[in-house]
């Protein structure tokens, strides 16, 4: 049976699993990555004020006193920052003891507020935000259509983390298949140390057949890394980041080798036991291509 409170459908971060999701918006403001498949089944639009009271009534149902809760969809920033305030200011009146409120946050979307907007976004109780940078590199971006360039992702990245606000960051292993493996991983490397975010992610790209990249791929335009392609990838990326203190982790479902560290505190370990299973003859990913 089919919840007429959320469309679906419905996605968030693995670390909001236990998190109460309240769905602001529906779909993604850009939704032309050619490598995802989220919310291609949706229109984006954003929820009306009644439409939003009458979902938190519902949750109130559900949930007496959420730790955390999780703004779904896409890009919950794309908002005009005066409904953002007022939504904050009604969520937290109605959980009050709610200890943290977290949402995805577009690229484009960080980039247009200005840094008093997002303080003040801040300040009202929405405490971490989670970008998918994908990639470093202008052209596999371009070829992804992400929307933004490497400048534009680095300004986005470094606003948030100016505002105050916990950041968190994601690279997508093999994006730039084998014509751009190298690339990739040195230009991604870049704009997550420039960034230098509270948090980094690294999945791996899985291909959805319904998804623009599987047209590709049966075209022949684009080649998956092979498994110890996507490692020798991951090597270069770690040893050419430099962040401060960053809770580091490669332990989604796509991954081939879970990973878990600070950087750059760990970053000689992750890097040595990724070369070291990369060499091993008996090395048999835990996971593998499919299309």
């Amino acid at each position: 049976m089919r919840n007429r409170y959320y469309s679906e459908p419905l996605y968030r971060p693995p670390s909001e699993a236990r998190s109460m999701i309240i769905q602001v918006t529906e779909g993604c403001s850009h939704n032309k990555c050619r490598f995802c498949y989220m919310y291609k089944s949706k229109q984006f639009r954003l929820k009306s004020k009644e439409e939003l009271k009458d979902h938190i009534e519902w949750l109130k149902t559900m949930y007496t006193n959420p730790r955390r809760i999780f703004l779904a969809d896409g890009n919950v920033l794309c908002l005009k920052t005066d409904k953002i305030l007022e939504l904050l200011e009604y969520i937290k009146k109605e959980f009050p003891h709610t200890e943290r409120i977290s949402s995805y946050s577009g690229p484009l979307d960080l980039v247009k507020k200005s840094e008093e907007e997002l303080k003040a976004i801040r300040e009202a109780g929405l405490e971490l935000l989670y970008m998918g940078v994908e990639s470093g590199s202008d052209k596999v971006l371009s070829m992804m259509n992400k929307g933004v360039n490497q400048e534009q992702m680095i300004e986005a990245g470094q606003k948030a983390v100016k505002a105050g606000f916990k950041f968190s960051c994601m690279i997508i292993s093999g994006l730039g298949g084998t014509q751009y493996m190298e690339e990739h991983a040195l230009e991604s490397a870049k704009v997550i140390s420039a960034i230098d975010p509270h948090y980094f992610s690294l999945l791996r790209l899985v291909v959805d057949e319904n998804s623009e990249l599987a047209e590709d791929l049966r075209k022949g335009k684009f080649h998956l890394l092979t498994p110890r392609q996507v490692l020798d990838e991951n090597i270069i990326m770690l040893e050419n980041m430099e962040l401060t203190d960053c809770i580091f982790r490669a332990n989604h479902v796509s991954n081939h080798v879970n990973q878990a560290g600070t950087l750059n505190r760990d970053k000689d370990i992750l890097v040595s036991r990724l070369k070291e299973l990369r060499n091993s003859p008996d090395f048999m990913p835990r996971v593998f291509n499919r299309i």
